[in-house]
């Protein structure tokens, strides 16, 4: 179906966007397909393009609805086994095993059949067969030397489903031969391998951080120590207990005035008693003067 220039400009844009973003941003790549799917959804390319963003982010139902429709377009069975791999996502792996034994299946191209296989042997061990997803990987492409797009992931998942059954040597040796074949890293089999060998990646900028950090703090360790000294105070004495001392002196202070006001107190009753004596004294002792002039 042919679209106006100016709308299949728009259109080209938004999938565009979907393809650049799947693996990096898959929910921006659903969001740009959602706006080709409103501008053109009659249209195959778009139909499959949704597909494939709702597939990325596990909207199994939507995703298989998408390439159902593209499929009816165009005719063609190259979706048949991420349509099969859709039925596993909703749950359904005895229906993935039954589109993997359908006449679809021999239509589709090598990448095709090898994708289609990878999806078989998981709905097996969606269903606990592992055995039986173990020998359907067994297969001339995995016995193959030679190095295809699939190599990689079918050694792959051949070497995962070994060690789910704890054949560990087994899955050692295809895990190795799935790092040989994985160039542009698209599986984890070189730290699945580690993994087994006991080996333990160590992050070298993390221990960096952490060596600056320590520094740091042993600088900062050392000017509290220095502050510390130059603040201290000698002969172990406290602030604290200058500050007693200094009450201490207040209070003798304070004892010695109390003591001199007691002091003239004393003084002053003494003087007083003296002075009552002497008055006494006038009034009982006889006075000579008057004596003297009566003789």
């Amino acid at each position: 179906m042919s679209l106006p220039k100016g709308l299949a400009e728009d259109v080209s844009k938004n999938l565009v966007m979907v393809a650049r973003l799947i693996d990096e941003d898959p929910e921006a790549a659903y969001a740009y397909s959602k706006i080709a799917l409103r501008l053109a959804s009659r249209v195959a390319a778009v139909r499959e393009a949704a597909g494939f963003a709702a597939y990325a982010n596990q909207k199994y139902s939507e995703a298989l609805a998408e390439f159902r429709a593209a499929r009816r377009m165009t005719g063609s069975v190259d979706l048949w086994p991420v349509m099969a791999d859709c039925e596993r996502g909703l749950g359904r792996p005895e229906k993935a095993l039954e589109m993997a034994g359908a006449a679809e299946v021999h239509k589709l191209d090598k990448a095709g059949q090898v994708e289609m296989r990878l999806v078989a042997a998981g709905a097996r061990r969606d269903m606990d067969q592992l055995d039986a997803a173990i020998v359907t990987l067994q297969s001339p492409e995995l016995a193959s030397n030679s190095v295809q797009p699939w190599t990689a992931r079918l050694r792959y998942a051949y070497a995962d489903a070994l060690l789910a059954a704890g054949r560990e040597g087994e899955a050692r040796e295809w895990f190795a031969k799935a790092v040989e074949s994985d160039k542009d890293g698209s599986t984890d089999a070189s730290d699945r391998l580690a993994e087994i060998d006991g080996v333990e990646f160590v992050d070298a900028f993390v221990e960096d951080d952490e060596d600056d950090s320590d520094t740091v703090t042993d600088a900062e360790a050392e000017v509290e120590a220095e502050v510390e000294d130059e603040v201290e105070p000698q002969d172990d004495v406290s602030v604290v207990d200058e500050l007693d001392d200094e009450d201490d002196e207040d209070d003798d202070i304070e004892d010695d005035d109390e003591d001199q006001d007691d002091g003239v107190e004393a003084a002053a009753e003494s003087k007083e008693d003296v002075v009552k004596e002497d008055v006494v004294k006038d009034d009982v002792l006889p006075k000579e003067d008057d004596d003297d002039d009566k003789n």
